[in-house]
């Protein structure tokens, strides 16, 4: 190339404009990941501060909402460091979080307690008690359960895990607090006020509070009627937004901490299981995605509100303008490996085991492929904290199954993998029956989808192929980018797709069929085998 010709190519380099950005928030339960997504889904830069999670006795999950905040900006301040990006390249800010949290908060909007995280059961008896009658439909006084599927597709959790459950625990152990709350928040309401200090729900984030009529995705508002069911006023709720909505600009100090211009705007933003969703590009009516991460789900767009009340399976709000999102959720996926690692194999005790290595998860993997399909006859059931469906049990618990001294630990962890798995086929039965078609593909994201062998065991248990998209842990930030650029004008919708690349497609391999039905159908009939002892259990020791 000539001295000229490469003045000419570096010349070019230089005044090629900067590409768009939208710096990304993804606080998970277990912290908070920031990243700098450009607007074809590519993430350009990313880091991540962790939370600690803490679990009170009786059933309880929380976290510190200080954390939060201390995370995002860590992992913000740590990103913006680089200084491979300038302010001015940022054209919005968006996050998506974990869903179904609740913090108390003042007219001020400072927090009264730790947050109460989607896995805290302490609500139950009050859920229970608050909406049973003296004749009962799952658990529901009739009209009480007619209402709430008439208007918002679904119903508060009997477990006590959604916010009914949070917010009528805190009202009656937590009598103090209540008094002084002037608004309960989710998770991703809170993040938005400290970036602008607005005080708003989403759609999606303020959905699994039950109180919302969901009838027109295009006019989601509280019922107040629905509020007078679940014993919580209006005025402690915050009015919700669409995902889509600017919200308006940081507030200065958000700005400065986050070393971005204060004229940059704040996207509503979504819970995680929406920006997942969109950021898997399976945003099509009733194309299926896949999420693995602490937790798991199956979830689909559709053009309908529809509710199966047996498989605790609804399509609710979402961000994709006029749809819904039909989402099947397993209550722990990835939380059963992480468990195995920091538990089981690596825990801080008196056998002082060590930290577990960086690369554990792919010594997993590894191990994982030396055991055969079906794990030598060994069957893992990871109900390991409760489930939500396809049968919605608090207190079913995990298991080893057909357990011997022929066994290895790799039929161990390869049980662990496909007892994840055969609950997912479970959860597909009803999931396409809501669709009213067998789905021809699935589309995986979260981190688990980052495992080769783990999507080959998903294709040969669900007997559908897996299309495992590339950098499948960047679908949460992926997403609200997307939301982010959708709610700009920036993209379409209907562009997104063709935004989300596919790095791999798994296809079923007829020689396990048989052992993976026959694990199934032994599957289901562990859970009806044991769900009384589990029962049984988990009641005594809580009494004691």
């Amino acid at each position: 190339m000539s001295a000229s010709a490469k003045t000419a190519r570096a010349k070019a380099k230089t005044t090629e404009p900067a590409p768009e950005l939208v710096l990304a928030i993804d606080l998970g339960t277990s912290g908070c990941k920031a990243a700098l997504v450009d607007l074809f889904g590519n993430v350009r830069a990313w880091e991540f501060s962790p939370v600690e999670t803490f679990l009170p006795a009786g059933g309880g999950a929380e976290q510190d909402p200080a954390a939060w905040w201390n995370a995002l900006t860590a992992s913000c301040g740590a990103l913006m460091k680089r200084r491979e990006v300038k302010p001015e390249q940022v054209i919005a800010v968006c996050a998506n979080t974990q869903g179904e949290g609740t913090l108390p908060v003042d007219a001020q909007g400072q927090p009264l307690s730790n947050a109460i995280l989607w896995m805290d059961t302490r609500g139950a008896p009050y859920v229970q008690k608050r909406l049973g009658g003296r004749v009962n439909v799952a658990g529901f006084a009739p009209h009480k359960i007619a209402r709430f599927i008439r208007l918002t597709g679904g119903a508060p959790s009997l477990t006590g895990k959604d916010p009914v459950g949070h917010m009528l625990f805190i009202k009656y152990r937590w009598s103090d607090i209540y008094r002084r709350t002037d608004k309960f928040l989710n998770v991703l309401d809170y993040l938005n006020f400290k970036l602008t200090g607005r005080l708003v729900s989403t759609v999606d984030s303020l959905m699994t509070s039950w109180i919302t009529d969901n009838r027109d995705p295009a006019r989601i508002a509280i019922d107040a009627g629905l509020c007078r069911m679940i014993g919580i006023p209006e005025r402690k709720i915050p009015a919700p937004a669409p995902c889509t909505t600017v919200l308006g600009n940081l507030l200065p100090e958000a700005a400065k901490t986050l070393k971005l211009l204060p004229t940059t705007p704040v996207i509503a933003g979504s819970i995680d299981t929406t920006a997942a969703a969109v950021g898997s590009g399976a945003v099509a009516d009733g194309d299926v995605h896949l999420y693995l991460g602490t937790s798991s789900w199956l979830g689909a767009h559709v053009p309908y509100k529809k509710t199966d009340v047996l498989s605790a399976i609804a399509s609710l709000p979402c961000a994709v303008p006029g749809r819904y999102l039909m989402t099947a959720l397993q209550a722990t996926a990835c939380g059963n490996l992480n468990f195995a690692v920091n538990k089981l194999l690596y825990p801080d005790d008196a056998l002082q085991s060590g930290p577990p290595p960086d690369d554990v998860f792919a010594r997993l993997d590894r191990l994982v492929e030396t055991a055969p399909p079906g794990a030598n006859g060994l069957i893992y059931t990871p109900w390991i904290y409760g489930e939500r469906a396809p049968i919605e049990d608090q207190t079913i618990r995990a298991g080893l199954h057909h357990l011997s001294l022929e066994h290895t630990r790799a039929d161990v962890v390869r049980a662990l993998y496909e007892g994840i798995a055969l609950n997912t086929r479970w959860i597909l039965r009803p999931v396409e029956r809501f669709l009213g078609r067998k789905t021809e593909a699935i589309t995986a994201v979260g981190g688990g989808a980052n495992s080769n062998v783990w999507c080959q065991i998903f294709a040969d248990v669900l007997q559908r192929p897996i299309r495992q998209v590339k950098n499948p842990i960047e679908a949460n930030v992926r997403g609200s980018a997307f939301i982010a650029a959708a709610a700009l004008g920036k993209i379409r919708i209907a562009d997104i797709p063709r935004r989300v690349e596919v790095a791999a497609t798994y296809r079923p391999r007829p020689q396990t069929a048989k052992v993976y039905d026959a694990h199934f159908r032994e599957f289901t009939a562990l859970y009806h085998a044991t769900k009384k002892i589990s029962r049984r259990i988990v009641t005594f020791h809580r009494g004691n």
